[in-house]
Protein backbone atom coordinates (compact mmCIF):
# COMPACT_ATOMS: atom_id res chain seq x y z
CA UNK A 1 0.00 0.00 0.00
CA UNK A 2 1.29 3.61 -0.60
CA UNK A 3 2.53 6.08 2.55
CA UNK A 4 0.59 9.06 1.63
CA UNK A 5 -2.41 10.33 -1.24
CA UNK A 6 -0.05 12.13 -2.74
CA UNK A 7 1.33 9.45 -4.41
CA UNK A 8 -1.74 7.80 -5.72
CA UNK A 9 -1.58 9.97 -9.22
CA UNK A 10 1.95 9.37 -10.02
CA UNK A 11 1.52 5.42 -9.36
CA UNK A 12 -1.60 5.54 -11.31
CA UNK A 13 0.50 7.56 -13.90
CA UNK A 14 3.05 4.92 -14.48
CA UNK A 15 1.34 1.92 -14.25
CA UNK A 16 -1.76 3.01 -16.37
CA UNK A 17 -0.80 5.60 -18.84
CA UNK A 18 -3.16 6.75 -20.63
CA UNK A 19 -6.11 4.71 -19.82
CA UNK A 20 -9.30 6.66 -18.70
CA UNK A 21 -8.88 7.34 -15.19
CA UNK A 22 -12.13 10.27 -15.09
CA UNK A 23 -14.47 11.18 -17.12
CA UNK A 24 -16.62 13.87 -16.45
CA UNK A 25 -19.17 15.46 -18.39
CA UNK A 26 -17.86 13.35 -21.67
CA UNK A 27 -14.18 14.36 -21.00
CA UNK A 28 -12.02 11.33 -20.47
CA UNK A 29 -8.96 12.00 -18.21
CA UNK A 30 -6.21 9.76 -18.58
CA UNK A 31 -4.03 8.75 -15.64
CA UNK A 32 -1.41 10.62 -17.21
CA UNK A 33 -2.93 13.58 -17.75
CA UNK A 34 -4.66 13.71 -14.44
CA UNK A 35 -1.13 13.23 -12.86
CA UNK A 36 0.31 16.39 -14.88
CA UNK A 37 -2.27 18.72 -13.71
CA UNK A 38 -2.31 17.92 -10.50
CA UNK A 39 1.76 18.02 -10.67
CA UNK A 40 1.03 21.64 -12.04
CA UNK A 41 -1.34 22.73 -9.39
CA UNK A 42 0.68 21.73 -7.02
CA UNK A 43 3.49 24.22 -8.47
CA UNK A 44 1.34 26.48 -8.49
CA UNK A 45 0.15 26.37 -4.66
CA UNK A 46 3.57 26.04 -3.97
CA UNK A 47 4.85 29.47 -5.55
CA UNK A 48 1.63 30.97 -3.70
CA UNK A 49 2.90 29.48 -0.55
CA UNK A 50 1.21 26.50 0.26
CA UNK A 51 3.21 24.08 2.30
CA UNK A 52 3.42 21.12 4.17
CA UNK A 53 0.83 20.60 6.84
CA UNK A 54 -0.78 24.05 5.92
CA UNK A 55 -4.78 22.76 5.51
CA UNK A 56 -6.79 24.21 1.98
CA UNK A 57 -10.30 23.89 1.23
CA UNK A 58 -12.24 22.44 -1.41
CA UNK A 59 -15.93 24.07 -1.78
CA UNK A 60 -17.49 22.65 -5.05
CA UNK A 61 -20.16 20.51 -6.79
CA UNK A 62 -18.46 17.68 -7.98
CA UNK A 63 -16.25 18.33 -11.15
CA UNK A 64 -12.68 17.32 -12.72
CA UNK A 65 -10.93 20.19 -10.96
CA UNK A 66 -11.91 18.87 -7.52
CA UNK A 67 -10.05 15.32 -8.55
CA UNK A 68 -7.12 17.51 -9.64
CA UNK A 69 -6.80 19.86 -6.68
CA UNK A 70 -7.54 17.13 -4.08
CA UNK A 71 -4.40 15.16 -5.41
CA UNK A 72 -2.35 18.77 -5.20
CA UNK A 73 -2.81 19.33 -2.32
CA UNK A 74 -1.84 16.24 -1.20
CA UNK A 75 1.40 16.31 -3.47
CA UNK A 76 2.39 19.52 -1.36
CA UNK A 77 1.92 17.25 1.71
CA UNK A 78 -1.09 19.60 2.61
CA UNK A 79 -4.31 19.01 4.49
CA UNK A 80 -7.43 18.40 2.33
CA UNK A 81 -10.58 19.95 3.57
CA UNK A 82 -13.63 18.98 1.63
CA UNK A 83 -16.71 21.34 2.24
CA UNK A 84 -20.78 19.92 1.89
CA UNK A 85 -21.25 22.36 -1.10
CA UNK A 86 -24.73 22.79 0.88
CA UNK A 87 -22.95 24.98 3.25
CA UNK A 88 -23.50 28.81 3.52
CA UNK A 89 -20.84 31.47 3.65
CA UNK A 90 -21.02 31.82 7.16
CA UNK A 91 -20.73 28.24 7.66
CA UNK A 92 -17.58 28.13 5.03
CA UNK A 93 -16.19 31.11 7.52
CA UNK A 94 -16.98 29.06 10.88
CA UNK A 95 -14.94 25.84 9.23
CA UNK A 96 -12.50 27.51 7.54
CA UNK A 97 -11.54 29.81 10.62
CA UNK A 98 -11.64 26.43 12.78
CA UNK A 99 -9.22 24.23 10.88
CA UNK A 100 -7.07 27.70 10.03
CA UNK A 101 -7.66 27.22 6.21
CA UNK A 102 -4.69 29.16 4.02
CA UNK A 103 -6.21 28.75 0.62
CA UNK A 104 -10.03 27.94 -0.47
CA UNK A 105 -10.45 26.38 -3.93
CA UNK A 106 -14.04 26.48 -5.55
CA UNK A 107 -16.13 26.48 -8.10
CA UNK A 108 -17.10 29.69 -9.60
CA UNK A 109 -20.59 29.53 -8.38
CA UNK A 110 -19.72 28.75 -4.83
CA UNK A 111 -16.65 30.86 -4.35
CA UNK A 112 -17.54 34.19 -6.19
CA UNK A 113 -19.70 35.22 -3.18
CA UNK A 114 -17.12 34.09 -0.08
CA UNK A 115 -14.80 37.18 -0.64
CA UNK A 116 -17.13 39.21 2.29
CA UNK A 117 -17.37 35.83 4.66
CA UNK A 118 -13.40 34.92 4.43
CA UNK A 119 -12.69 38.43 5.38
CA UNK A 120 -10.32 38.18 8.58
CA UNK A 121 -10.15 34.81 8.31
CA UNK A 122 -6.80 32.70 8.05
CA UNK A 123 -7.42 32.73 4.10
CA UNK A 124 -4.92 34.48 1.79
CA UNK A 125 -5.63 32.70 -1.43
CA UNK A 126 -9.44 31.77 -2.96
CA UNK A 127 -9.28 29.97 -6.12
CA UNK A 128 -11.53 29.98 -8.26
CA UNK A 129 -12.55 27.16 -11.31
CA UNK A 130 -12.43 28.19 -15.04
CA UNK A 131 -10.91 31.16 -16.82
CA UNK A 132 -12.98 33.70 -14.73
CA UNK A 133 -11.28 35.48 -11.65
CA UNK A 134 -13.21 38.13 -9.75
CA UNK A 135 -11.61 41.36 -7.96
CA UNK A 136 -9.70 39.69 -4.40
CA UNK A 137 -9.56 35.99 -6.34
CA UNK A 138 -7.18 34.08 -8.75
CA UNK A 139 -8.50 31.60 -11.97
CA UNK A 140 -7.52 28.07 -11.76
CA UNK A 141 -6.82 27.68 -15.32
CA UNK A 142 -4.60 30.33 -15.36
CA UNK A 143 -2.91 29.34 -12.29
CA UNK A 144 -2.25 25.76 -14.07
CA UNK A 145 -1.46 27.10 -17.20
CA UNK A 146 1.35 29.81 -15.68
CA UNK A 147 2.90 27.19 -13.47
CA UNK A 148 5.73 24.69 -13.60
CA UNK A 149 5.08 21.35 -12.32
CA UNK A 150 6.12 20.29 -8.67
CA UNK A 151 9.72 19.79 -8.90
CA UNK A 152 9.35 17.18 -6.19
CA UNK A 153 6.41 15.64 -3.94
CA UNK A 154 6.34 15.85 -0.17
CA UNK A 155 7.24 12.95 1.49
CA UNK A 156 4.52 12.69 4.23
CA UNK A 157 4.39 9.70 6.43
CA UNK A 158 1.10 6.92 6.80
CA UNK A 159 0.96 8.74 10.35
CA UNK A 160 0.46 11.88 9.31
CA UNK A 161 -2.48 14.23 9.19
CA UNK A 162 -4.18 14.15 5.58
CA UNK A 163 -7.39 15.47 5.98
CA UNK A 164 -10.05 17.02 7.91
CA UNK A 165 -13.91 16.22 7.28
CA UNK A 166 -16.12 18.11 8.66
CA UNK A 167 -19.18 16.63 10.46
CA UNK A 168 -22.82 17.55 9.14
CA UNK A 169 -23.34 19.74 12.06
CA UNK A 170 -27.05 18.81 13.07
CA UNK A 171 -26.85 19.84 16.18
CA UNK A 172 -24.32 22.99 17.30
CA UNK A 173 -21.46 23.77 15.20
CA UNK A 174 -19.71 20.84 13.15
CA UNK A 175 -16.51 19.53 14.10
CA UNK A 176 -13.40 18.32 12.03
CA UNK A 177 -12.80 14.92 11.84
CA UNK A 178 -8.64 14.39 11.67
CA UNK A 179 -8.32 11.59 8.91
CA UNK A 180 -4.40 10.31 8.51
CA UNK A 181 -3.03 8.94 5.83
CA UNK A 182 -3.13 5.48 6.15
CA UNK A 183 -7.16 5.45 7.66
CA UNK A 184 -7.71 7.42 3.92
CA UNK A 185 -5.96 4.56 2.00
CA UNK A 186 -6.45 1.64 4.07
CA UNK A 187 -10.11 2.35 3.60
CA UNK A 188 -10.25 2.76 -0.10
CA UNK A 189 -8.09 -0.61 0.01
CA UNK A 190 -9.89 -2.10 2.13
CA UNK A 191 -13.10 -1.57 0.51
CA UNK A 192 -11.66 -2.55 -3.06
CA UNK A 193 -11.14 -5.89 -1.44
CA UNK A 194 -14.80 -6.67 0.00
CA UNK A 195 -15.98 -5.03 -3.41
CA UNK A 196 -13.08 -6.57 -5.55
CA UNK A 197 -13.02 -3.11 -7.36
CA UNK A 198 -10.50 -3.64 -9.86
CA UNK A 199 -8.49 -2.17 -12.78
CA UNK A 200 -11.37 -3.97 -15.02
CA UNK A 201 -14.05 -1.82 -13.55
CA UNK A 202 -15.84 1.11 -14.51
CA UNK A 203 -18.03 3.20 -11.90
CA UNK A 204 -20.63 5.63 -11.90
CA UNK A 205 -21.35 7.84 -9.12
CA UNK A 206 -22.82 10.94 -8.48
CA UNK A 207 -22.16 10.95 -4.90
CA UNK A 208 -20.59 14.10 -4.11
CA UNK A 209 -16.86 14.00 -3.74
CA UNK A 210 -16.31 16.10 -0.61
CA UNK A 211 -18.57 13.10 1.05
CA UNK A 212 -16.73 10.81 2.65
CA UNK A 213 -18.32 7.91 0.95
CA UNK A 214 -17.89 9.67 -2.47
CA UNK A 215 -14.35 9.89 -1.62
CA UNK A 216 -14.06 6.34 -1.30
CA UNK A 217 -14.91 5.45 -3.68
CA UNK A 218 -13.08 7.68 -6.06
CA UNK A 219 -9.63 6.61 -4.29
CA UNK A 220 -10.68 2.81 -4.38
CA UNK A 221 -11.14 3.24 -8.31
CA UNK A 222 -7.88 5.58 -8.97
CA UNK A 223 -5.74 3.23 -6.49
CA UNK A 224 -5.89 0.18 -8.84
CA UNK A 225 -6.88 1.51 -11.88
CA UNK A 226 -10.17 1.82 -12.52
CA UNK A 227 -12.16 4.24 -14.42
CA UNK A 228 -14.72 6.66 -12.09
CA UNK A 229 -17.49 8.23 -14.12
CA UNK A 230 -18.42 11.05 -11.98
CA UNK A 231 -21.83 13.14 -12.44
CA UNK A 232 -21.93 16.46 -11.29
CA UNK A 233 -25.11 15.40 -10.01
CA UNK A 234 -27.46 12.82 -9.49
CA UNK A 235 -30.79 12.44 -11.97
CA UNK A 236 -32.27 9.66 -13.26
CA UNK A 237 -31.03 9.84 -17.06
CA UNK A 238 -27.70 10.68 -16.60
CA UNK A 239 -26.99 7.96 -14.18
CA UNK A 240 -28.99 5.20 -16.78
CA UNK A 241 -27.15 7.14 -19.43
CA UNK A 242 -23.43 6.85 -18.37
CA UNK A 243 -24.15 3.19 -17.43
CA UNK A 244 -25.29 2.06 -20.13
CA UNK A 245 -23.07 4.44 -22.33
CA UNK A 246 -19.61 3.49 -20.34
CA UNK A 247 -20.19 -0.62 -19.74
CA UNK A 248 -20.41 0.61 -16.10
CA UNK A 249 -19.59 -2.44 -14.15
CA UNK A 250 -20.03 -0.86 -10.66
CA UNK A 251 -22.84 1.44 -9.47
CA UNK A 252 -22.97 3.44 -5.74
CA UNK A 253 -25.51 5.64 -4.76
CA UNK A 254 -27.51 6.13 -1.63
CA UNK A 255 -31.30 4.63 -0.63
CA UNK A 256 -33.07 7.83 -2.45
CA UNK A 257 -30.69 7.50 -5.60
CA UNK A 258 -31.98 4.05 -6.07
CA UNK A 259 -35.54 4.56 -5.33
CA UNK A 260 -35.45 7.49 -7.87
CA UNK A 261 -34.10 4.86 -10.04
CA UNK A 262 -37.07 2.16 -9.55
CA UNK A 263 -39.42 4.68 -9.81
CA UNK A 264 -38.09 6.51 -13.52
CA UNK A 265 -40.61 5.30 -16.10
CA UNK A 266 -38.00 4.82 -18.63
CA UNK A 267 -35.67 2.78 -16.44
CA UNK A 268 -36.59 -0.67 -18.53
CA UNK A 269 -35.72 1.12 -22.15
CA UNK A 270 -31.61 0.95 -20.29
CA UNK A 271 -29.48 -1.73 -21.06
CA UNK A 272 -28.03 -2.50 -17.93
CA UNK A 273 -26.31 -6.06 -18.30
CA UNK A 274 -22.69 -4.42 -18.08
CA UNK A 275 -23.57 -3.77 -14.40
CA UNK A 276 -21.94 -6.71 -11.93
CA UNK A 277 -22.81 -5.65 -8.80
CA UNK A 278 -24.21 -2.22 -6.88
CA UNK A 279 -22.73 -0.72 -3.72
CA UNK A 280 -25.73 1.87 -1.00
CA UNK A 281 -24.83 2.86 2.37
CA UNK A 282 -25.22 6.30 3.61
CA UNK A 283 -28.57 5.34 5.28
CA UNK A 284 -30.38 2.19 5.93
CA UNK A 285 -32.37 1.06 3.07
CA UNK A 286 -35.67 -0.84 3.45
CA UNK A 287 -35.30 -4.72 2.06
CA UNK A 288 -38.11 -4.30 -0.28
CA UNK A 289 -36.54 -1.82 -2.10
CA UNK A 290 -33.28 -3.88 -1.76
CA UNK A 291 -35.18 -6.97 -3.87
CA UNK A 292 -36.25 -4.65 -5.86
CA UNK A 293 -33.33 -3.11 -6.97
CA UNK A 294 -31.50 -6.72 -7.40
CA UNK A 295 -34.25 -7.80 -9.09
CA UNK A 296 -34.86 -5.42 -11.98
CA UNK A 297 -31.19 -4.54 -12.25
CA UNK A 298 -30.15 -8.18 -12.00
CA UNK A 299 -26.51 -8.08 -10.40
CA UNK A 300 -25.90 -8.07 -6.23
CA UNK A 301 -27.15 -4.91 -4.09
CA UNK A 302 -24.11 -4.68 -1.50
CA UNK A 303 -24.67 -2.56 1.91
CA UNK A 304 -22.49 -0.78 3.22
CA UNK A 305 -22.48 1.73 6.74
CA UNK A 306 -19.35 4.17 7.33
CA UNK A 307 -18.95 7.34 8.87
CA UNK A 308 -16.63 10.61 8.48
CA UNK A 309 -14.57 9.24 11.81
CA UNK A 310 -13.79 6.61 10.43
CA UNK A 311 -12.26 7.86 6.80
CA UNK A 312 -15.37 6.08 4.95
CA UNK A 313 -16.62 2.73 5.47
CA UNK A 314 -16.45 0.33 8.87
CA UNK A 315 -18.23 -2.48 7.75
CA UNK A 316 -19.97 -3.83 3.88
CA UNK A 317 -20.48 -6.97 2.24
CA UNK A 318 -17.72 -8.82 0.56
CA UNK A 319 -18.77 -9.32 -3.35
CA UNK A 320 -17.66 -13.08 -3.10
CA UNK A 321 -19.61 -14.10 0.18
CA UNK A 322 -22.79 -14.13 1.86
CA UNK A 323 -24.87 -10.98 1.26
CA UNK A 324 -27.42 -10.35 3.62
CA UNK A 325 -30.00 -7.67 3.14
CA UNK A 326 -31.08 -5.47 5.38
CA UNK A 327 -27.88 -5.81 7.32
CA UNK A 328 -24.64 -3.75 7.06
CA UNK A 329 -22.18 -6.25 6.43
CA UNK A 330 -18.84 -7.41 8.09
CA UNK A 331 -16.68 -4.96 9.93
CA UNK A 332 -13.36 -4.40 7.01
CA UNK A 333 -10.28 -6.12 7.74
CA UNK A 334 -8.20 -4.62 10.47
CA UNK A 335 -11.17 -3.23 12.04
CA UNK A 336 -12.94 -4.43 15.02
CA UNK A 337 -16.84 -3.94 15.92
CA UNK A 338 -19.05 -4.48 18.92
CA UNK A 339 -22.22 -3.68 20.32
CA UNK A 340 -21.84 -1.89 23.68
CA UNK A 341 -24.48 -0.98 26.28
CA UNK A 342 -26.40 2.06 25.98
CA UNK A 343 -25.73 3.17 29.60
CA UNK A 344 -22.19 1.31 29.70
CA UNK A 345 -19.90 1.07 26.82
CA UNK A 346 -17.61 -1.09 28.53
CA UNK A 347 -20.40 -4.15 28.69
CA UNK A 348 -20.68 -5.78 25.26
CA UNK A 349 -24.07 -7.23 24.59
CA UNK A 350 -24.62 -10.42 22.69
CA UNK A 351 -26.18 -11.88 19.46
CA UNK A 352 -29.34 -9.86 18.55
CA UNK A 353 -29.02 -7.91 21.36
CA UNK A 354 -29.61 -3.59 20.38
CA UNK A 355 -27.01 -1.38 21.66
CA UNK A 356 -24.37 1.17 20.60
CA UNK A 357 -22.24 -0.07 17.53
CA UNK A 358 -18.40 0.78 18.24
CA UNK A 359 -15.40 0.66 16.05
CA UNK A 360 -12.22 -0.10 16.73
CA UNK A 361 -8.92 -0.30 14.65
CA UNK A 362 -6.56 2.45 12.03
CA UNK A 363 -9.17 3.55 10.21
CA UNK A 364 -10.76 5.54 13.70
CA UNK A 365 -9.90 9.20 13.29
CA UNK A 366 -6.88 10.99 15.03
CA UNK A 367 -9.36 13.05 16.70
CA UNK A 368 -11.68 16.19 16.47
CA UNK A 369 -9.41 19.26 14.88
CA UNK A 370 -9.33 21.48 18.36
CA UNK A 371 -11.45 19.83 20.27
CA UNK A 372 -10.20 17.39 22.97
CA UNK A 373 -13.03 17.48 24.80
CA UNK A 374 -15.46 16.19 21.55
CA UNK A 375 -12.64 13.58 20.73
CA UNK A 376 -13.21 12.06 24.64
CA UNK A 377 -16.61 12.30 24.72
CA UNK A 378 -16.45 10.39 20.98
CA UNK A 379 -13.01 7.80 21.74
CA UNK A 380 -12.31 5.83 24.75
CA UNK A 381 -9.13 5.51 26.11
CA UNK A 382 -8.83 1.89 24.90
CA UNK A 383 -9.38 3.34 21.30
CA UNK A 384 -13.29 2.67 20.71
CA UNK A 385 -15.29 5.26 18.78
CA UNK A 386 -18.90 5.72 19.76
CA UNK A 387 -21.21 6.02 16.24
CA UNK A 388 -24.18 7.32 17.57
CA UNK A 389 -26.26 4.29 16.15
CA UNK A 390 -27.83 1.58 17.91
CA UNK A 391 -27.56 -1.94 16.20
CA UNK A 392 -27.74 -5.45 16.69
CA UNK A 393 -25.41 -8.20 15.50
CA UNK A 394 -26.47 -11.52 14.87
CA UNK A 395 -24.85 -14.96 15.73
CA UNK A 396 -22.69 -15.06 12.44
CA UNK A 397 -21.15 -11.73 12.90
CA UNK A 398 -23.32 -9.18 10.58
CA UNK A 399 -24.28 -6.47 11.80
CA UNK A 400 -27.59 -4.72 11.58
CA UNK A 401 -28.54 -0.49 11.83
CA UNK A 402 -31.33 -0.37 14.25
CA UNK A 403 -31.37 3.41 14.34
CA UNK A 404 -29.82 6.82 14.81
CA UNK A 405 -29.68 7.17 18.75
CA UNK A 406 -30.61 10.72 18.12
CA UNK A 407 -33.54 10.07 16.10
CA UNK A 408 -34.85 7.67 18.53
CA UNK A 409 -38.51 8.91 19.28
CA UNK A 410 -40.26 8.19 22.71
CA UNK A 411 -44.22 7.54 22.61
CA UNK A 412 -45.00 6.72 26.49
CA UNK A 413 -42.10 5.74 27.32
CA UNK A 414 -41.42 3.26 24.60
CA UNK A 415 -38.67 3.18 22.51
CA UNK A 416 -39.49 3.64 18.25
CA UNK A 417 -37.20 4.15 16.04
CA UNK A 418 -38.03 5.73 12.22
CA UNK A 419 -35.81 3.27 10.46
CA UNK A 420 -38.14 0.05 11.49
CA UNK A 421 -41.21 1.99 10.50
CA UNK A 422 -40.07 3.11 7.74
CA UNK A 423 -38.86 -0.70 6.46
CA UNK A 424 -42.21 -1.49 6.92
CA UNK A 425 -44.09 1.55 5.21
CA UNK A 426 -41.55 1.26 2.00
CA UNK A 427 -42.92 -2.16 1.03
CA UNK A 428 -46.24 -1.06 0.96
CA UNK A 429 -46.47 -1.48 -3.62
CA UNK A 430 -47.67 2.25 -3.29
CA UNK A 431 -44.71 4.15 -1.76
CA UNK A 432 -41.98 5.25 -4.02
CA UNK A 433 -40.08 6.73 -0.76
CA UNK A 434 -40.92 7.20 3.09
CA UNK A 435 -39.28 9.10 5.85
CA UNK A 436 -40.51 9.37 9.68
CA UNK A 437 -40.09 11.97 12.08
CA UNK A 438 -42.02 13.16 15.00
CA UNK A 439 -44.49 15.71 16.21
CA UNK A 440 -45.46 16.68 19.87
CA UNK A 441 -48.07 15.29 21.72
CA UNK A 442 -49.40 16.78 25.41
CA UNK A 443 -49.81 12.98 26.49
CA UNK A 444 -47.34 10.67 25.18
CA UNK A 445 -44.81 13.62 24.22
CA UNK A 446 -43.93 12.13 20.74
CA UNK A 447 -45.23 10.24 17.86
CA UNK A 448 -44.62 9.20 15.07
CA UNK A 449 -45.80 10.62 11.65
CA UNK A 450 -44.89 9.22 8.37
CA UNK A 451 -44.01 11.19 5.12
CA UNK A 452 -44.87 9.44 2.07
CA UNK A 453 -44.33 10.10 -1.49
CA UNK A 454 -46.05 7.71 -4.16
CA UNK A 455 -44.80 5.88 -7.46
CA UNK A 456 -46.20 7.73 -10.37
CA UNK A 457 -49.46 6.51 -10.92
CA UNK A 458 -50.54 5.44 -7.58
CA UNK A 459 -53.01 5.39 -5.24
CA UNK A 460 -53.39 4.83 -1.41
CA UNK A 461 -54.99 6.14 1.63
CA UNK A 462 -53.75 7.26 5.14
CA UNK A 463 -56.13 4.66 6.00
CA UNK A 464 -54.37 2.69 3.67
CA UNK A 465 -50.63 3.12 5.29
CA UNK A 466 -51.79 2.72 8.89
CA UNK A 467 -53.82 -0.82 8.35
CA UNK A 468 -50.39 -2.12 6.29
CA UNK A 469 -48.08 -0.98 9.45
CA UNK A 470 -50.34 -2.48 12.02
CA UNK A 471 -50.31 -6.03 9.83
CA UNK A 472 -46.35 -5.79 10.21
CA UNK A 473 -45.71 -3.38 13.44
CA UNK A 474 -46.42 -3.80 17.58
CA UNK A 475 -49.33 -0.85 18.26
CA UNK A 476 -47.05 1.50 19.89
CA UNK A 477 -44.85 1.41 16.93
CA UNK A 478 -47.49 2.35 14.24
CA UNK A 479 -47.46 5.52 13.36
CA UNK A 480 -50.01 7.83 14.27
CA UNK A 481 -50.46 9.97 11.07
CA UNK A 482 -49.38 9.88 7.22
CA UNK A 483 -48.66 13.00 5.15
CA UNK A 484 -48.41 12.46 1.81
CA UNK A 485 -45.63 15.13 0.04
CA UNK A 486 -44.23 15.68 -3.53
CA UNK A 487 -40.72 14.94 -2.48
CA UNK A 488 -38.22 14.70 1.22
CA UNK A 489 -35.69 16.71 2.17
CA UNK A 490 -32.12 15.59 1.55
CA UNK A 491 -28.84 16.66 1.97
CA UNK A 492 -26.62 17.30 -0.60
CA UNK A 493 -25.58 13.42 -0.39
CA UNK A 494 -29.26 12.08 -1.08
CA UNK A 495 -29.10 11.25 2.77
CA UNK A 496 -33.13 12.22 3.68
CA UNK A 497 -32.70 14.94 6.82
CA UNK A 498 -35.43 13.36 9.51
CA UNK A 499 -34.84 16.65 11.24
CA UNK A 500 -35.97 18.98 7.93
CA UNK A 501 -39.40 17.08 8.32
CA UNK A 502 -41.19 18.89 10.54
CA UNK A 503 -40.99 21.74 7.99
CA UNK A 504 -43.34 19.81 5.73
CA UNK A 505 -46.31 20.53 8.05
CA UNK A 506 -46.50 24.14 7.88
Amino acid sequence: MLDNLGQVLPAGARQYGDKPALIFKGRAFSYRELNELSARLAGGLCALGVQQGDRVTLYTQNCWEYVVSYFAIARLGAVINPLNVMLTPDEVRFVVSDCGAKAVLASHAKGAGLLEALAGTPVRELILFGDEAVAGTRSFNALIEESSPLAEDVMTSPESLSTIGYTSGTTGHPKGAMQSQRAVLLNAAMTATMHVRTAADTVVSALPLPHVYGNVVMNSALLYGGTIVVLERFSEQETLDSIQRYGATILDGVPTMYMYLLNYPDLERYDLSSLTRCAVGGQTMPVSKMHEVEQRFGVPLLELWGMTELAGLGTTHPFYGVNRLGSIGVPLPYTEARIADLADASITLGPDESGELLIRGPLVMMGYYGNEEATRQTIEPDGWLHTGDVARMDKDGYFYIVDRKKDMINTAGFKVYPAEIERVVAAHPAVAMVAVGSVPDELKGELARAYVVLKGGARATEDDILAFCKEHLAAYKVPRSVAFVADLPKTSTGKIMRRELKKLDL
